[in-house]
């Protein structure tokens, strides 16, 4: 399994470098584009309600688990 890889993206107008793993990754990709967001957009929208304390890569990972959990939930 390969490790993270750092992404720079443009959130609240400025570029941040976030650090994840792929997997991550592609499921942040698939839940802002299930939602019609960008993921500039979506990330930006998980950084304003992260609870203090979080880094920006950990929240990011606690909202694609919480995410997935809901969707396991439902079925």
């Amino acid at each position: 399994m390969p490790g993270p890889k750092k992404i720079s993206i443009a959130i609240h107008q400025h570029k941040t470098s976030i650090s994840l793993e792929p997997e991550f990754w592609n499921a942040l990709r698939a839940l802002a584009k299930t939602s019609g967001k960008k993921i500039g957009r979506y990330v930006e929208e998980i950084d304003a309600a992260r609870e203090e304390g979080l880094t920006l890569s950990c929240a990011l990972r606690v909202h694609v688990l919480r995410s997935l959990q809901g969707q396991l939930e439902q079925k």
